[in-house]
This record gives structure tokens, C-alpha cells and sequence, in this order.
């Protein structure tokens, strides 16, 4: 990797040269809890994705979504997040056996800035938590649990930067692969080349 460009930053210092130190404005923005911004902004998010990491070193980020709402406050240092049926990987699950700790990026659509949340994730298979998060009758088979240790608004700089919510401005037609052809795809590679120490549910 080195070889291929001028330096690789190895050091705090060298960090700190390049780029300007944050303000006490912007480091001071966290806190250790859900205040009542915090709980409006999750009430109001259809969308999370959650951060984790495994034995093996590897980082995994798992989109979650739902109806505006679906991220329970159960007090302010506890959230509680549903796992729906999907596709069955248990990546984050698998991680959070190892290592429990978990970052959150909160989404509202249309919105620009952000809400991050970190802290502890655990897996909870309680049947009266389970049974707030029903739908259609059908409760979860357990619950991501997030023990918060620090929360903060995010800037909308990125959004404003990518223009993600202007509509105006998405792209009409891209070369990018349907879910069912990349699907395909992968699995026919993977026939061809299976993962080596894989967990049974990683395909």
C-alpha cells in the first residue's frame, strides 16, 4: 500500500499538521445521554445504520429501517432496536458475541444533519420488549439493545455537499447493477472462489 502513494499517516502528530484541530464548539457538542433533541430526532427517523465489529477484525455497517418511530427510547441511556426478517446474516449479532461495542447514524429524509449515537450493543430476547416492537401481530425474535455512552448532532455539510435530498439532481439513469443482477453475480463468483473461515451464515 505504501508504494502506491507519497505517505501514509501513521501518527496523531503528523494528523494534526495536515488538518485543522476542531473547535470547542464542535467537540463539546456531545453527550453521554438522549436528551430531548436527541429523542425527537430518533421519533422522527425512518432509518439507522449500525456500526459493529467482529473477532475478526472485519467492520461491518447493517442498514435498518422502519416506519418514523421504530428506534425505541427506553430511557436515556437505553435504546432499543427491532431486528426484522431479512436475509438471515446476523453479521451485527455475530460481532456484538465478540465485541458489544456499536455505532448508530440516525437518518430523517429530507433532512440534513445527522445523529450520532455509540455505546454498548446487546442482544436481548425479552418477550414483553419484544411485544411493543409487533407488527402485523408478528413480534421479533429479539432486540438490539444500545447501552448510550455518547450522542451528538452530526453536521449537514455532507448532505449539503452531495445534494443527497435534492431530487432535482439525482440521477436519471446509472450503471449500477438491479439488486437481483449483483445477486447472481456474487453467487456465481462465489461457487467459483468460496470464503475461506467463513461463519456458517456468511455465503
Amino acid at each position: 500500500m505504501k508504494a502506491r502513494f507519497e505517505e501514509i499517516v501513521t501518527t496523531w502528530e503528523r494528523l494534526c499538521e495536515l488538518n485543522k484541530l476542531p473547535t470547542k464548539k464542535v467537540t463539546n457538542n456531545a453527550i453521554d445521554h438522549i436528551d430531548e433533541i436527541c429523542r425527537r430526532f430518533i421519533a422522527a427517523s425512518s432509518f439507522v445504520m449500525v456500526a459493529s465489529h467482529g473477532s475478526d477484525g472485519r467492520l461491518d455497517l447493517s442498514p435498518k429501517g422502519d416506519p418514523a418511530g421504530f428506534v425505541a427510547v427506553l430511557d436515556e441511556k437505553t435504546l432499543a432496536i427491532p431486528d426484522r426478517i431479512g436475509n438471515n446474516r446476523l453479521d451485527t449479532f455475530e460481532n456484538l458475541l465478540a465485541h458489544p461495542e456499536v455505532g448508530l447514524l440516525f437518518i430523517i429524509p429530507g433532512h440534513e444533519h445527522t445523529l450520532r449515537v455509540s455505546g454498548k450493543g446487546w442482544i436481548v430476547h425479552d418477550s414483553s420488549l419484544q411485544s411493543k416492537f409487533k407488527v402485523n401481530g408478528r413480534a421479533p425474535n429479539v432486540v438490539l439493545v444500545v447501552s448510550v455512552e455518547e450522542a451528538f448532532m452530526h453536521c449537514p455539510k455532507c448532505m449539503i455537499r452531495s445534494s443527497f435530498w435534492d431530487y432535482g439532481l439525482w440521477p436519471v439513469e446509472l450503471d449500477v447493477a438491479s439488486f437481483a443482477e449483483s445477486k447472481l453475480i456474487h453467487e456465481a463468483l462465489s461457487k467459483k472462489r468460496p470464503p475461506e473461515n467463513a461463519s456458517p451464515h456468511r455465503r
